[in-house]
């Protein structure tokens, strides 16, 4: 029966070769994408015509329409 070959050492990077996680460029680009979300958010707000308990003034049914004659 042959015999298992031994393992490999295990070399771990050094700290310095780790790349840092919160560098400058991750901030930028998460600030760019709050900031363009939060932007499409105040467009869209201003077209909504209701709050979250529908409408708040009476509807006027004593008016002729178009279609009821």
């Amino acid at each position: 029966m042959p015999k298992m070959p031994s393992m490999p050492a295990l070399v771990q990077p050094d700290v310095k070769d780790v790349p840092n996680y919160d560098d400058e460029a991750r901030k930028k680009s998460e600030r760019e994408a709050l900031e363009a979300s939060e932007r499409k958010r105040r467009g869209r707000k201003s077209t909504i015509l209701t709050s979250g308990k529908g409408l708040t003034t009476e509807a006027e049914l004593n008016q002729k329409s178009l279609l009821g004659g």
